[in-house]
C-alpha cells in the first residue's frame, strides 16, 4: 500500500513527466528513420507500435495525474500516432493503417493502466478499516 501513497507516488509521477520526453524521442525517430533498426526477429511490426503508444500514454498518463482530464492525454497520443504515420509517407516509409490501430490500442491500455494504478490505491486508502 505504501507502494501507491506516501513517499512513492510522488516520485513515480516526476518521473513519468522526466522519462516521457526522451520515450517520445525515440518513438519519433523510430517511426521516422527510413530504415529503423530491428530490435529482434520474435517482435512484430504492429506489437512495436503498441509497446511504443503503450509506454508513452503510461508515462504522460503517470505525469498528468487523475486531477485533469485523461481525455487529453489519449487524443494528444492518437493525434501524435496519426501525425507521424502521415509524415511516414514524406521520409521514405509506408503509413498504414493497422500501425495506426496498433498506436491507438497501446495508447487504450496504457490508459487504462495508469487509472487503475492512481484510482485503485486512492479508494483502498479513503475508506476506513472495518476495525
Amino acid at each position: 500500500m505504501i507502494f501507491f501513497h506516501g513517499l512513492y507516488l510522488p516520485w513515480i509521477r516526476r518521473a513519468g513527466a522526466w522519462l516521457f520526453w526522451p520515450a517520445l524521442a525515440v518513438v519519433a525517430w523510430g517511426e521516422l528513420t527510413p530504415h529503423p533498426p530491428q530490435l529482434t526477429e520474435l517482435l512484430w511490426d504492429k506489437a512495436e507500435h503498441f509497446v511504443a503508444y503503450f509506454g508513452l500514454t503510461l508515462l504522460a498518463s503517470l505525469a498528468w495525474g487523475l486531477r485533469r482530464s485523461l481525455a487529453w492525454i489519449f487524443a494528444a497520443m492518437v493525434a501524435l500516432g496519426g501525425a507521424l504515420e502521415i509524415i511516414q509517407s514524406f521520409v521514405g516509409r509506408d503509413a498504414d493503417w493497422w500501425d495506426f490501430f496498433a498506436n491507438d490500442l497501446g495508447a487504450v491500455t496504457g490508459l487504462i493502466v495508469a487509472v487503475v494504478y492512481l484510482a485503485i490505491p486512492r479508494r483502498l486508502v479513503a475508506e476506513p478499516s472495518p476495525d
